[in-house]
């Protein structure tokens, strides 16, 4: 569909705001937001603050007002972060034997290894190893890895991913890292290793290496939060290994692990390992405003659209080679776009309010939006819905529509009527495997009862053969996603953006010139915490 037969598609007033975003317009905000001057954005660096500025004082000059910390655009966010000092040696011993894996080399390392508590020396003196499969308490599944088996002081060896709880390769949150760790931790492990491979991260190990390569970000404790004294990611032929050590297989394992029956496995080894950790406390920033509704009756309720600004910083590289990490695509592009609809709401300002709010941390672990949901600028039961993005398509028109969570919630209805008027199709999560609804801002929000509208078109593109988009989606996941050559070269085809933004956009309106806010779907796992969140 043309762009003239998608404003025709329109309202007048949605098409008069449609209108106004622009691919040039995403282009600059991308460039300013991925330059090297702001060292790629780490929370609590001169370009993180930079970023804030900028951000703050864009939504400032399109008339937006403050909805932050003391009448300013910023949310001050509490973050602590622990660098640690790992030993670039770890031995694990079994019987007479023992086996030593390396923590430094990059790619050539064979675990990563992070401190977990917050205190300044972290540590464990001869700790069992107990292989705990998928390490997944999950009672509504019938399903308990942990069974009645005392874990207290151990160290647990984890499967990334789930059991196919919701169809064979979908991943939920008990298939994500976040998840395995905190389970851990309540078990009271004094330690959790997860075991890396490419399928069941949904990444290559370089990944792991260049997001956990560097001090770890956290937010203040609360009072009954549990600890574990280390969070390491393992590679699949150091698990191998370290099965063999003693006397067990590891495919053996990971086959037992597949019935609801398993019972955590003792490897037969302990491991001892010091941590000294320097803690700091970090400054860093939500940045966020609000467009005043025009109905006084419903301004009191808001449409609110997200995208984190924090990437993953610089480091030190051999001479000649580049140590900034950019986030171009992850997620200068979902800030530039929200920062475009942004402004094209001003020209159709609805009944309820339009909220805005760029998050710090999220490659921390959501810890931005987890502030965000805790201390939200209007009670989250009065969010019509959480419009997130993050990391935009960057490769041309498309035919059909992504759509994260799609099922949850009422709003599927509007995303689909409005992908109709564009000539598109709508479908579910096109990755399933990545569990990307659970590992993005809008899950936090989620958490608090905020339905989600996360959106993205493809993977069919338009003029292109089919399995195309996936092509494009796999090289970048392998070459770029969370590397220094995420970069902006202006050679993006920002098409399929302007044609998602203003699907967003126009979802956006319609949720807040609705007569009710949206519901989510009865036994979503999620409609437990709007009506929590009612009373």
């Amino acid at each position: 569909m043309t762009i003239l037969a998608l404003l025709l598609a329109f309202s007048a007033a949605e098409k008069a705001a449609a209108s106004h975003i622009t691919a040039a317009e995403v282009s600059a905000h991308v460039r300013f937001l991925s330059d090297d001057q702001l060292e790629g954005r780490k929370p609590g660096t001169p370009g993180d603050e930079l970023a804030i500025k900028y951000l703050a004082s864009q939504l400032e000059a399109m008339g937006f007002q403050p909805a932050g910390d003391n009448g300013t655009f910023l949310q001050k966010v509490p973050l602590i972060e622990l660098a640690g000092e790992a030993p670039k040696e770890v031995t694990f011993r079994g019987g007479q034997n023992q086996l030593v894996l390396h923590t430094d080399g990059g790619l050539q390392a064979d675990l990563v290894v992070n401190p977990s508590a917050h205190k300044d020396r972290e540590s464990v003196k001869d700790a069992p190893i107990v292989f705990a499969g998928y390490g997944i308490t999950a009672p509504e599944y019938g399903w308990d890895d942990y069974k009645d088996v005392d874990v207290k002081g151990k160290v647990v060896v984890l499967m990334n991913f789930n059991p196919p709880f919701k169809g064979e390769g979908v991943r939920l949150w008990y298939g994500r890292w976040d998840y395995k760790y905190m389970n851990a931790a309540r078990h009271g492990a004094a330690g959790a290793i997860i075991i890396h491979t490419t399928p069941s991260a949904g990444y290559p190990w370089q990944v792991v290496v260049t997001s956990w390569g560097t001090p770890q970000q956290d937010l203040p404790p609360g009072p009954e939060q549990k600890f574990m004294e280390f969070r390491s990611w393992m590679t699949e032929n150091a698990a191998m290994r370290l099965a063999q050590l003693g006397g067990k297989d590891l495919d053996q394992l990971r086959k037992s692990a597949e019935s609801k029956d398993f019972k955590p496995v003792p490897l037969e080894s302990t491991v001892s390992l010091e941590i000294p950790v320097h803690l700091k406390t970090i400054e860093s920033a939500n940045v966020v405003g609000i467009l005043p509704g025009k109905d006084p009756r419903v301004k009191g309720e808001a449409v609110l659209y997200t995208a984190h600004h924090d990437h993953l910083g610089s480091r030190p590289m051999p001479s000649g080679q580049d140590g900034i990490f950019n986030g171009a695509l992850d997620n200068a592009s979902g800030c530039a776009t929200v920062l475009a609809i942004a402004r094209a709401a001003t020209f159709a300002p609805p009944r309820r309010s339009v909220l805005v709010a760029f998050v710090t941390a999220e490659e921390q672990g959501l810890l931005g939006s987890e502030w965000l949901a805790r201390h939200p600028p209007i009670p989250s039961n009065k969010i019509a819905a959480d419009i997130n993005l993050d990391s935009v398509n960057v490769w041309g028109k498309t035919t059909d529509l992504g759509v994260l969570g799609l099922g949850k919630s009422s709003t599927d209805a509007v995303i689909r009527k409005v992908a109709a008027e564009q000539g598109r199709t709508v479908q579910g999560d096109p990755f399933p495997d990545r569990g990307a609804f659970y590992r993005s801002d809008m899950f936090s929000m989620a958490r608090v009862g905020v339905p989600p509208v996360a959106v993205k078109g493809g993977p069919n593109y338009a003029g292109r053969p089919k399995g195309w988009g996936e092509e494009q989606h796999i090289a970048y996941e392998r070459k770029h996603y969370h590397q220094p050559s995420d970069e902006y070269h202006g050679d993006w085809d920002l098409s399929g953006d302007v044609q998602d933004a203003q699907l967003q956009l126009v979802v956006g309106l319609r949720l807040a010139n609705a007569p009710s806010l949206p519901s989510w779907t009865p036994g979503d796992e999620f409609e437990g915490a709007r009506k929590t969140a009612s009373k």
